[in-house]
Parts: C-alpha cells; sequence; structure tokens
C-alpha cells in the first residue's frame, strides 16, 4: 500500500477518473505516528548489536503498521448526491429529532478511516468544541461525550455534522475554521481511533440509508430524491 501524496489529487480529495486512488497518512496523525514509527526504526536498528531488542522492535514494528493501518486517508472518488456521508462505518440509528430534522448517526470502529468528509458543499459557518465525557461512541450516553459540533450554510439551508469522541477516540481534529468554503467529500477532520459522526439532515429530506447499512465517507449517498 503506497503512502505517499499524490500529484493526480485534487485538494478536495477526489480521484479523477482513470486514476489509481492513492494513500496518505491523515493530518492530524504526526503526534501518534512519527514517535511510534521513531520507535520502531531505532529498536530494530539496536538488534544488530543484541537480539535481546527483538522483545522491543517487534511490538514497536507491529504497532507502527497498526497505526499506519489506523491513519490511512485514502482519496476517493466522490459519489453523487444532495447528502453524503461524512464517515466510514455502520449506520447506528436514525432518529427523528423534534425540529423536524432526522439524525443520522455512523459509528466508526477502529477499523475505518477516521478521516470525516464534508456532506454537502457550501460554507463552514461554525466549529464548536464542546467538553464532555469518553464513554463508548455506541452508548446511548455518548451524546454527551467530547464532540465538534459543524455548521454548514448549504443549498439545502444550515446543515449540523456532529464528530464525537468515543472512549478510545479522545482528540478530534478540525481542519478548517469558520468562514472556510467547502466542496462536497472535502476533509474536513479527523476522530483518533473509533468514534462517531452524526448528520442532520434538514425537515423533508427523505433518509437514503437503513440502520446496520455500512457506509463510505464521501461515497455512499445518505438523503433520496
Amino acid at each position: 500500500m503506497p503512502i505517499s501524496p499524490s500529484p493526480h489529487t485534487s485538494a478536495q480529495g477526489f480521484v479523477p477518473e482513470g486514476r489509481r486512488p492513492r494513500v496518505t497518512i491523515a493530518r492530524g496523525a504526526t503526534p501518534w505516528f512519527v514517535p511510534t514509527l521513531a520507535t520502531a526504526a531505532v529498536t530494530t536498528a539496536l538488534t544488530r548489536r543484541s537480539g535481546k531488542w527483538a522483545l522491543a522492535a517487534v511490538p514497536a514494528c507491529a504497532l507502527s503498521a497498526g497505526m499506519l493501518w489506523f491513519f490511512r486517508d485514502p482519496e476517493r472518488e466522490i459519489g453523487a448526491g444532495r447528502v453524503i456521508s461524512p464517515a466510514d462505518g455502520v449506520v447506528q440509528s436514525i432518529d427523528e429529532w423534534p425540529d423536524g430534522r432526522t439524525r443520522v448517526a455512523i459509528f466508526m470502529s477502529p477499523l475505518n478511516v477516521h478521516v470525516n468528509r464534508a456532506p454537502l458543499p457550501g460554507t463552514v459557518t461554525s466549529v464548536e468544541h464542546i467538553a464532555g465525557g469518553f464513554v463508548p461512541a455506541f452508548n446511548k450516553d455518548s451524546d454527551r461525550n467530547e464532540r465538534v459540533v459543524w455548521h454548514f450554510d448549504t443549498e439545502l439551508g444550515d446543515i449540523e455534522m456532529v464528530q464525537i469522541a468515543g472512549a478510545v477516540a479522545r482528540r478530534i481534529v478540525p481542519y478548517m475554521d469558520a468562514g472556510t468554503k467547502v466542496e462536497q467529500g472535502e476533509r474536513v477532520g479527523l476522530i483518533r481511533f473509533g468514534s462517531r459522526v452524526d448528520t442532520y439532515l434538514p425537515a423533508g429530506v427523505e433518509v437514503g440509508v437503513t440502520v446496520g447499512q455500512k457506509t463510505t465517507a464521501g461515497v455512499t449517498r445518505l438523503d433520496r430524491d
């Protein structure tokens, strides 16, 4: 799996037709990934002096491989639809909200890609960090977890998206500030390890996914004509 920037992909992170997708390391992963990789490199080099260093080198290399997988950031050919999924994962719940909106909650396991993408094109109107707990993201009490609330001004009006930290994911890294214009499917932030992302569809927009359905960020359509 090649891990490098691609000169053939756009700033929004989609793959032009006919090009082979490339995989990069997610922005915001450096504080975790670099020390682990450095430890693996050093301990592996020291095994030439003494085989005892293998006791440290083997787990360090395994952890580095895990970090490569956790923080992969593949390019995507953006799917069609008014609202597309902001996250890789599984639809955990679909709930009608008192104000007429519908919340689509997507659970991200530690094996999913953790880079989140804009569900619609528009302008970021606010990015609000809210402190909270760290219960597992599949728990109903996770609504009070550490989270970042996004609002986008779009052709459908205000769209709210919430990145929720879980028991393992304790750091959310927004890539953008309020006032930034975004394209549909453009990368907007990272949640480290497993977590949840909620998208609130406006009143009158019919949901096009079902509970238990797998989603791909930037590809899976959330609404229905």
